[in-house]
């Protein structure tokens, strides 16, 4: 089992597709879900799953909303980004992340990798998103 961090393939034919709208005036809802080490996530995820989710105190299945920073340009290169997110006085153990839209068939986004195990025990477990700009933003198209 591994997860390895990428932008789902199937993400990038839905944007092609127009499939994908996180704009500010949307009605699409993204989500993330946090996953154990013996998850099996990478580019060819395409849909959010309950197989290896974290269980635990202050976590529920399917994860937390994410807030949208809207899409923007730098340059020639064309961003987006989510404010962090974090689930309050939560036990909880995870070695990576999905991003997906929540809705139909749940489509998968973004894999996230946190390279090991991150713990939390009656505490915070937070995410934090980088930057949002050309170079660091989640999301890029260059």
């Amino acid at each position: 089992m591994a997860i390895t961090q990428a932008m789902c393939t199937s993400f990038k034919q839905a944007l092609l597709d127009g499939e994908m709208d996180f704009s500010s005036d949307t009605a699409q809802t993204f989500k993330i879900a946090l996953y154990t080490s013996s998850a099996t996530l990478d580019a060819t995820t395409t849909a959010y799953s309950v197989t290896n989710e974290v269980s635990g105190t202050g976590y529920s299945a399917g994860g937390n909303t994410l807030s949208v920073v809207a899409p923007t340009t730098s340059g020639t290169t064309a961003f987006l980004d989510f404010a962090d997110t974090t689930w309050s006085t939560a036990t909880i153990t995870a070695r990576g992340a999905l991003i997906y839209q929540s809705g139909g068939s749940n489509p998968a986004v973004a894999v996230l990798d946190f390279g090991g195990d991150k713990t939390s025990t009656a505490g915070d477990f937070t995410i934090q998103f980088p930057t949002a700009d050309a170079s660091n933003a989640i999301v890029r198209i260059a």
